[in-house]
Order: C-alpha cells, then structure tokens, then sequence
C-alpha cells in the first residue's frame, strides 16, 4: 500500500501526464487508506490541472494535453463526486454551460467543464446544440451564478446575443454572470454582444469565472 504521501504524489504526476486508470488507481488508494476526498482533490488533482493549465499558456502543453489530463481528472471526480457531497465541501458557485443551437462542438466545453469543477463549481451541462429559450428554463430551474455559452463556428457565434435577448425578455440579464468562448470568438466580439466575460482558454476560464464572481458578490454586499 502507498502512503498517504506517494498517493498524492503519484496522482499529482499521474493526472499530469493523463494516465486515466493510474489515476483512478490511485484514487482508490488513497480512499482505502483513509484519505479524505478532498485532499486527494486540493492536494494533488487541482494542484496537477493547475500546472497543465500553466504549461499551456507556456506552450509546453497544446490542446490534446490538456484533454489527456482532464479526462484523467474526470474519471477521478466521478468517484470522489458522491464523496464530496456527502462530506459538504462548499463549492464556490454554480456555473450552467452550453455549446449555443447550430453547434455540436463539445470538446472545449467539456475541457472548461473539467477544469471548473476541479475548481470546486458545481456544472450544470446542457451539452450541444442549445437554444436559446433551453437555456432560459434551465436558468430559472438551477439558479446559477455564471451562464457560459460556447460556440466553435463564426455561423453560431451570433447565437450569443440570441441568447442574452432572451435572458432580457425573460427577465434573467440582470440575475447571472455571462460568459462567452470558443475558439473563433474574442475579446471584443465578447464584448459587442454584451456579455460579461470571456476567456480564450480552460485554465483562463476559471480564473475568469472565480474574478467575475467575487465582483459581483462584492457589489451584491456593497
């Protein structure tokens, strides 16, 4: 049996290189020696996504990297998921994502999903081709903090303004966060269409998202 020291280090090298079954090897380890699901998840899992996320922007790392590493991760957290509801860790907001209607890419979307969850969000994924009215009923179902909608084609990134039309008319714009990406998208298209953030990449994603969320809290208590 590893200790509870080899456990975290071999998760950390394991989830970094994308070795999926050693991680959840090592994700079992760790749980039958009586580790705590969240310190496999704050001491080596996030830690691990975190570097990926730093050698990208580096460009040590490219995209299929970085999908190696998360899904990876992503085979960790569907045990340690039920495990880390049932001790309560607090997750740090609520954040409802979508690929927008005309649109079937998900591999970026599943990406930033990974990585958000690993930053302790709970994710509410509406998956591919969603529209806009899709959106709406699922924002008054789950509440969220953050709506992001993602888009990998020119054709579909007018869907964006589609959809906060429709959060508008719903009456929802002023309730949530707003934030776009894929690849076509930028900064300033972003910003003509009115939403409240973007960001090019996973690991920009949830710095974004955590800095979006603490502005907005900080002006609900102002």
């Amino acid at each position: 049996m590893s200790t509870p020291d080899e456990v975290l280090k071999g998760l950390y090298d394991e989830t970094l290189v994308g070795n999926a079954p050693r991680v959840l090897e090592l994700t079992e380890e760790g749980l039958a020696i009586g580790m705590e699901p969240q310190t496999l998840l704050f001491d080596a899992l996030i830690p691990s996504l975190e570097e990926v996320g730093a050698r990208f922007e580096r460009g040590d790392f490219f995209v299929p990297e970085m999908l190696i590493a998360g899904k990876a991760m992503a085979g960790a957290m569907e045990r340690l998921r039920p495990l880390l509801a049932e001790t309560g860790v607090e997750t740090i907001g609520k954040f409802l994502m979508g690929t927008v209607k005309g649109d079937v890419h998900d591999i970026g979307k599943n990406l930033v999903n990974i990585m958000l969850e690993g930053a302790g969000f709970e994710v509410i994924d509406l998956g591919v081709q969603v529209a806009p009215e899709k959106f709406v009923s699922a924002i008054e179902e789950h509440t969220p903090d953050i709506v992001g909608f993602s888009a990998f084609l020119t054709t579909t990134m007018p869907m964006f303004k589609a959809n906060i039309n429709a959060l508008e008319k719903a009456g929802l714009r002023e309730k949530v966060v707003v934030m776009v990406g894929g690849a076509p998208v930028t900064q300033e298209y972003a910003d003509a269409v009115g939403a409240d953030g973007y960001a090019a990449d996973a690991s920009a994603t949830v710095k974004k998202a955590k800095d979006l969320l603490q502005q907005r809290r900080a002006k609900v208590l102002a």
